[in-house]
């Protein structure tokens, strides 16, 4: 059966103190509400319905995913009035699978499990059982163990406080049922609100048993509601991915002192670091190390390469062989070839740095083309910029830069030419030729400096 999902996004979420809407505040650096539309759409639901409401217009600017369909709650009158806002695009012939917004770390598996044990006579409720069950609705079982409410914790009796099985509130159940029992719904309750979860009293009326599904850990159900909360869940969640590049083959110096933000592959006798952070798309090949405090974001390094310490590469390619750092920066566009060296205090921009190539020291290279086995010298400048336009430096094979030179763009080096130091370069260059352009030296005798007055 098709599979529709409502995610309830609609709180401001006071207790973070932030102006930000509850559901963008990040885990991994994604909002949460950016995980939770992920595990809908790992479960090819047909429609993801979102349900917003404060700020609602920051929400659907930073959640871009497909099959969206965002439903306004204008009041937030409890959960069972939040889902019921999505009725009138819920298709009537479908699994609905309820989610929040705030709980972001829920396993696809577990999610699938929940939604397999829907059928015409069951829905499926996710519950977990807590040593601190306080605030949380109680699962009440009749005493063969079929569920047959749930008590929210300020309507609870002393007798049901004491039950430590709680309700996460993501349940499944087919669609029509919604349709049948939401409108029946009454906010006659401690704090005045719809509850979603009277309708397990419903299905046990209508002779539809309650299903239960456990998660593998208590935090894929966790939400978060403060600073603190989602301070734990970034932990957890980076705990598990620590786990999954060691089981692939990455030896990290510190499991606690890695980020990941992203999707990263890595090969064999991978070493990472302390206070390593990879975002976006990471691919990392064999026998590659990454110093410490070092930033990947949207790359690929090959295999026996080595990103020192203190580096940041963004939208860049390495290939197998290279070295770049310590304090070095790639920026995007940049690409390595095999066994090119990139040293401290050097910066790469949208440029092509060849085989055996080396740029050692203190320099720029931006829009440019560097040849293969090609040497450039400490402090050595493209200037690619005119204040308008940026133009094009190209360095053939085999030519030596000497330190402290300028490169003024749009210019040509061509095959084995030297560049003297402390040269600046406007004009092409011949290959296997040298050449100077600075100033020439002259002395001043018996200069006199100038003195304070």
């Amino acid at each position: 059966m098709t599979l529709e999902v409502i995610v309830l996004a609609a709180g401001k979420g006071t207790r973070m103190r932030s102006a930000l809407p509850k559901v963008l505040h990040r885990i991994a650096g994604k909002p949460m509400l950016g995980h939770v539309v992920d595990r809908a759409q790992a479960l090819d639901a047909k429609v993801i319905h979102v349900v917003i409401g404060h700020g609602a217009e920051h929400v659907q600017a930073q959640i871009t995913a497909d099959r969206v369909n965002w439903v306004m709650q204008e009041e937030q009158l409890g959960t069972g009035h939040a889902v019921r806002q999505a009725l009138p695009d819920l298709g009537p012939d479908t699994v609905a699978l309820v989610l929040y917004g705030d709980v972001p770390l829920t396993r696809p598996e577990t999610l699938a499990a929940l939604v397999d044990l829907v059928d015409e006579n069951h829905m499926a409720l996710l519950t977990v059982h807590m040593d601190d069950p306080g605030g949380y609705g109680r699962i009440v079982r009749e005493t063969g163990g079929n569920i047959v409410g749930i008590v929210e914790h300020k309507d609870a009796s002393a007798e049901q406080l004491a039950i430590h099985e709680v309700n996460t509130g993501i349940l499944a159940l087919q669609s029509r049922r919604l349709h049948e029992w939401l409108p029946r719904l009454s906010n006659e309750n401690a704090q005045g609100e719809y509850y979603l979860t009277d309708i397990i009293a419903m299905a046990a009326e209508s002779g539809v048993r309650v299903r239960s599904v456990h998660p593998g850990n208590v935090a894929e159900v966790q939400g978060a509601n403060d600073r603190i909360q989602l301070a734990e869940l970034e932990r957890w969640y980076q705990a598990r991915a620590a786990e999954s590049l060691m089981r692939a083959g990455a030896a990290l110096i510190d499991p606690a002192r890695i980020d990941v933000r992203g999707e990263v592959e890595v090969g064999e006798d991978v070493e990472i670091d302390i206070n390593v952070i990879l975002s976006g798309k990471v691919r990392i090949g064999s026998n590659v190390r990454i110093g410490a405090n070092s930033s990947l974001r949207d790359v690929v390094i090959g295999a026996n390469s080595q990103i020192l310490e203190n580096c940041v590469l963004e939208q860049c390619e390495v290939a197998a062989d290279c070295t770049v750092g310590p304090f070095a920066r790639l920026r995007p566009g940049t690409q390595l070839q095999r066994a090119a060296k990139v040293g401290n205090f050097v910066e790469v921009k949208n440029a092509e740095i060849g085989e055996d190539a080396k740029v050692n020291h203190l320099t720029y290279v931006g829009d440019a083309s560097i040849g293969a086995r090609s040497n450039i010298g400490a402090g050595t400048i493209t200037c690619n910029y005119d204040g308008a336009n940026k133009h094009q430096t190209e360095i053939g094979p085999d030519v030596f830069v000497g330190s402290n030179s300028s490169l003024v763009a749009p210019v040509r080096i061509a095959q084995g030419a030297t560049i003297g130091a402390g040269s600046t370069i406007t004009r092409d260059v011949s290959a296997g030729s040298l050449a100077v352009a600075r100033g020439k030296q002259r002395e001043v005798p018996d200069w006199q400096r100038p003195k304070k007055k």
